[in-house]
């Protein structure tokens, strides 16, 4: 008997972090609903995503894993040692006698690293699915097309012995697809009926009526296009230069449009330089969670933001945006099937999947060089075709 043919009643799920990963997940979750409508699905997460896991219509139980790292993830020595801390702890150790006692029959980790692939083995699941290890067949295939030293960086498969946990290993074809694809392949294996994928996410009333309060207290009663900007990204390579969000502001702000600065709390910092640059921005980073921060782009009629968890929130909900990429592929992890929406200085050296800047020998120079002017006009073209 194949997968394909088997009934799984209990269902566990395995995607952690980030927002944006997050939501490339949720496409796989929707396929999963419509292939077992009576199984129990349930969802690990950390706290941060979690909240908004909880309002997807259809997931049985979100269970929140026991920390919320907000620094990029570290997959190194210090990384495993934080881990053997993390399952000293009371809390965590009763999150994984919770997920034993729950006898799931399939679990899929779409995590794949080392503390994703214990707990799925810790589950005691008869079948555990989750990424094979990197093969370097594929992924030689892939860096020839990269610059020199990306696809060494870059994500090729399972990570940190994680593949190790796995009864049934998705094998990869090709590196050269986007992360809402890969997660679908999942679907050759437990038999998917062909359907488009489903990126439709949730924005509950009480967050739509939060941000409408919010929206008042600063601009009154006003009723005019909103445009959101979201500066923020956990790798510092990610981020456009706080001086071109804040011209671009200022120019908006001049032709009378609300400008609205948005973010986690830990980004809070960086929203204000800018909007110290640029008075008369509204600053409402660090005051929304994330349903909130859902429910505030759909108000707006065009997001500028770096390749992060918002511009994924923007590409879900239908809105326009500008999603200024740098180090990272927009053919991976660009907004899903909407390359109209990615502005790039397109250098030789980019992608480059470098975190830190102090690595990068070029001076930042794949968004340095991505002015505020042609964001600007970018941008306007978007609002006057929307």
């Amino acid at each position: 008997m194949t997968l394909a043919d088997r009934k799984f009643q209990r269902i566990l799920l395995i995607k952690l972090s980030a927002v944006g990963d997050v939501i490339h997940t949720i496409p796989l979750f929707h396929a999963l609903r419509r292939r077992y409508p009576d199984a129990r699905i349930d969802w690990l997460s950390k706290p941060t995503p979690a909240e908004f896991i909880r309002n997807v219509p259809g997931v049985d139980n979100v269970i929140v894993y026991g920390e919320n790292q907000t620094e990029a993830p570290q997959y190194n020595w210090d990384g495993f040692t934080h881990f053997v801390r993390l399952i000293r702890d009371h809390r965590f150790t009763a999150m994984l006698s919770r997920l034993r006692s729950a006898r799931y029959d399939l679990v899929i980790d779409m995590q794949g690293q080392f503390r994703s692939g214990f707990v799925s083995m810790v589950t005691g699941a008869p079948v555990r699915i989750g990424f094979d290890r990197p093969r370097k067949a594929v992924w030689e295939a892939e860096g020839k097309t990269l610059p020199p030293g990306t696809i060494e960086r870059a994500w090729k498969g399972a990570r940190e012995g994680s593949w190790l946990a796995y009864t049934d290993p998705v094998r990869l074809p090709k590196l050269s697809i986007h992360a809402i694809d890969r997660y679908l392949l999942v679907g050759d294996m437990l038999g998917f009926e062909p359907a488009e994928p489903d990126l439709s996410i949730p924005v509950e009333k009480q967050a739509e009526q939060r941000i409408d309060a919010l929206l008042r207290d600063q601009l009154g009663e006003s009723t005019g296009p909103l445009i959101m900007m979201t500066p923020a990204a956990l790798w510092e390579t990610k981020r456009w230069r706080a001086d071109g969000f804040a011209a671009v502001a200022r120019h908006f702000i001049e032709k009378g449009y609300p400008v609205v600065l948005a973010g986690a709390p830990n980004e809070a910092a960086e929203c204000q330089r800018i909007a110290d640059a640029a008075p008369g921005a509204i600053m409402l980073a660090g005051q929304t969670s994330l349903a909130e921060l859902a429910a505030l782009i759909r108000r707006s009629a065009i997001v500028l933001t770096n390749d992060s968890g918002p511009m994924h929130l923007a590409t879900a909900l239908g809105k326009t945006a500008v999603a200024l990429f740098g180090p990272t592929n927009p053919v991976w992890v660009g907004p899903y099937r909407r390359p109209d929406l990615v502005e790039r200085a397109d250098l030789g050296c980019s992608p480059c999947y470098l975190r830190s800047l102090s690595r990068c020998g070029h001076d930042h120079a794949c968004m340095r060089e991505i002015t505020a002017e042609h964001v600007i006009q970018t941008m306007e073209a978007k609002m006057e075709r929307a």
